[in-house]
């Protein structure tokens, strides 16, 4: 099922927001509010965003799409004014740029005190790399987790974008805004809300930080509990090449494991590091003595913390996710459905991706009270396709 425009069931039902069309984190932080139905107006650039749009791009689901030339001085006052009625404004610009366009907090905060100005970029607003481009890739290094990934110790591996842009980006952005939002219920005050990536990931880092500061860990890569040094903390492949994950770390799943993988009176002292490279070739072994599904169907059920590791595709058809509805397909292809869960005011999957930037100009600038919006099109303010 899904629910038109503006109209989401979700706890943020009634929550406006302005979203200034970025790349990346932004739209992930704007879908996600859409998801939990906030009344989000994706505010567009003609011809759109570099890699991103279409029926397919997932991050632009839930809203509608407003094609607005910034450069234009009525398209910059139909933001502002859209401004006046909105409770957040989501902006993923460089810093400064939304300033020198007439839009900065300064001239957004003037039309409506109570607005939070949420800001995500990946080094922040100030400070010497602010004004420097940067990707996923660069904000993890410099942030200090990409040293120490991996299971090779010659060099760091990466998981692709989803840890900076998404988890220390977009997820810290949407706290952040809901946060405020909160307190300016409160106070009648809003404010600037500066997520950066590189801040994002060092506060994902907390417990790896905490084992280094006591000494549970090391700044190298594949000798730590959860980096797979420990044998029973990694991925294996198996006969037919695919790979199981096994993260069996406390001593009772360790011991459904071992039972699992028939090595009982074979294994050494898991508490032996010394003993760590023998019981990983025994592992590794066993594990490649069968394919992935008979070892799916041994593990299954079972607290051996031994899972496949499985495709997109395949996950969207196992049983758990398939009953949970973790994966929605209507026609466009398998997409991720709203999460969290809500006993009460349980969100529904909203509208699918706009076609093009600017689909929707005319009723959603109508939707929100803008006026006279055929002269806005007929200046080139405005842009509907």
């Amino acid at each position: 099922m899904t629910v038109e425009l503006g109209r989401g069931t979700g706890p943020l039902r009634g929550v406006r927001v302005v979203e200034l069309a970025g790349i990346g984190p932004g739209p992930h932080a704007c879908m996600a509010l859409a998801d939990l139905g906030a009344d989000v107006i994706r505010v567009d650039r003609p011809g759109g965003q570099f890699g991103s749009g279409g029926e397919h791009d997932f991050l632009t689901r839930g809203r509608p799409s407003v094609a607005l030339d910034l450069k234009h001085p009525e398209a910059v006052a139909t933001v502002l004014t859209l401004v006046e009625s909105a409770d957040v404004l989501v902006e993923g610009l460089r810093p400064g740029v939304t300033e020198r366009l007439g839009l900065g907090p300064d001239a957004c905060l003037a039309r409506n005190p109570r607005l939070v100005y949420g800001r995500m970029t990946g080094w922040g607003q100030t400070g010497p790399l602010a004004q420097t481009a940067g990707h996923d890739l660069t904000y993890l290094a410099v942030g200090g987790s990409l040293y120490g990934w991996g299971q090779d110790p010659a060099r760091p591996h990466f998981p692709a974008n989803v840890v900076g842009d998404f988890g220390g980006g977009s997820t810290y952005l949407v706290v952040g805004v809901l946060a405020a939002l909160l307190e300016a219920r409160t106070s009648g005050q809003g404010q600037v809300v500066d997520a950066a990536i590189v801040e994002g990931v060092a506060h994902l880092n907390a417990m790896y930080a905490a084992h280094l500061a006591g000494g549970l860990a090391q700044d190298r890569r594949d000798v730590n509990l959860l980096g797979g040094g420990a044998p029973y903390y990694d991925v294996y492949e198996t006969a037919d090449g695919r790979h199981l994950a096994i993260g069996a770390l406390e001593p009772q799943f360790y011991e459904a494991l071992v039972d699992g993988l028939g090595i009982r009176e074979t294994a050494p002292d898991r508490n032996d590091v010394a003993a760590w490279p023998a019981l990983r070739e025994l592992i590794a072994e066993t594990v490649r003595g069968r394919p992935l599904a008979e070892w799916a169907e041994v593990f299954d059920g079972t607290d051996a913390c031994a899972a496949p590791v499985l495709t997109m595709a395949e996950a969207a058809e196992h049983p758990h996710l398939v009953e949970r509805a973790v994966y929605a397909d209507r026609g466009i292809g398998q997409e991720p459905s709203p999460a969290p869960r809500f006993s009460r005011t349980s969100p529904t999957l909203g509208t699918p991706p706009p076609g093009g930037p600017g689909q929707h100009t005319r009723e959603a600038l109508t939707a929100w009270g803008i006026e006279d919006v055929e002269s806005l099109i007929a200046s080139g303010a405005a842009v509907q396709v």
